[in-house]
């Protein structure tokens, strides 16, 4: 089951169940948040149908929206993301921070995620390594532009899969879902120091367009393509899930959620759960205006998405005293 989430100009928000090349507008729900919360109760009720065509392709009054928020508190959405996953992952960064004869602090984490992020029944397993990105303010959706901010160095892309999570009234955190997602990172800022990463974190980020309710997460194939002025300038074959993740999903989930500040009932998560390969490790820069296109098999329509280098000079942040 997958649903997409809309806006519209003067009929504002709604939400579709996907049906094959037809997007089926629920009739009492008009957000991916309150429809879940109903789906425990009661069956969707169709009110009228759209060409998903139209609407993917931007043909249409329709627009889509990140695959899930929190509609009503963008900063009661917490995004978050879990790297050196995968090895090729961590090799790019062993290379970014170190020769390939010293073992790096990222080389070293990944290990240690290979040693014991697979724990066994109810034991608890090696912390992965765990980024703030941002709120819900910072989400992107299908066909929204990623900024690369005036401050940033770089604007890259990390093809990745998100899981979706709502903390039910009792505190109790639920995975909604997942969808395919797009964690935009500053590597070259990062490449300057590792402690550096958080800082490279803090952009905007795109999930969807399809929020995934029974995705398979066992092996998951993918692909991502960068293009320029409509000719294809990188492509790679990818692949996640948990045989190719160095921590398990449960492992992951545990180390996110065993903050009582990450169980707060009515919050909403997203999380990354790590990139196979990105393009900055082969040698790209994304430029303005480039397109970045994100399939995993099982997940829906591709994400695409194009970057925004913004133009404008680099200008002081001021704080102002109180009282003044």
């Amino acid at each position: 089951m997958r649903f997409v989430q809309l806006q519209h100009a003067t009929e504002g928000r709604a939400v579709a169940l996907v049906e094959g090349d037809t997007l089926a507008l629920a009739r009492d729900y008009s957000t991916a948040y309150d429809l879940i919360q109903g789906l425990r109760r009661e069956q969707i009720h169709i009110r009228s149908r759209l060409k998903y065509d139209d609407v993917y392709l931007g043909h249409s009054e329709w627009r889509i929206l990140p695959a899930f928020d929190h509609p009503a508190e963008p900063a009661r959405c917490l995004v978050s993301g879990t790297g050196l996953t995968h090895i090729s992952s961590a090799a790019t960064r062993q290379a970014m921070h170190g020769a390939e004869q010293q073992e790096t602090d990222s080389m070293r984490m990944y290990r240690w995620g290979v040693e014991g992020g697979h724990p066994q029944g109810d034991a608890i397993g090696t912390a992965p390594e765990w980024f703030y990105k941002g709120d819900g303010s910072i989400l992107r959706g299908h066909g929204d532009a990623l900024t690369v901010p005036w401050f940033a160095e770089d604007g890259g892309e990390e093809a990745e899969i998100a899981g979706v999570y709502v903390i039910d009234p009792d505190g109790v955190p639920v995975r909604v879902g997942m969808a395919i997602g797009n964690e935009f990172s500053d590597h070259k800022f990062e490449r300057r120091n590792y402690l550096y990463l958080a800082h490279s974190k803090l952009r905007e980020c795109a999930i969807g367009p399809e929020l995934v309710l029974d995705g398979e997460f066992g092996l998951v194939r993918g692909e991502v393509k960068l293009e320029r002025n409509r000719s294809v300038i990188w492509f790679r074959e990818i692949a996640s899930g948990a045989e190719r993740m160095c921590h398990s999903l449960a492992n992951i989930e545990h180390h996110h959620f065993k903050y009582p500040q990450h169980r707060r009932p009515g919050d909403v998560h997203i999380h990354f759960f790590g990139a196979d390969s990105f393009s900055f490790g082969a040698g790209i820069a994304l430029q303005d205006g480039d397109l970045v296109e994100i399939a995993f098999e099982g997940f829906g329509r591709p994400l695409r998405n194009r970057v925004a280098v913004e133009s404008r000079t680099a200008e002081r942040v001021t704080v102002r005293a109180f009282g003044v």
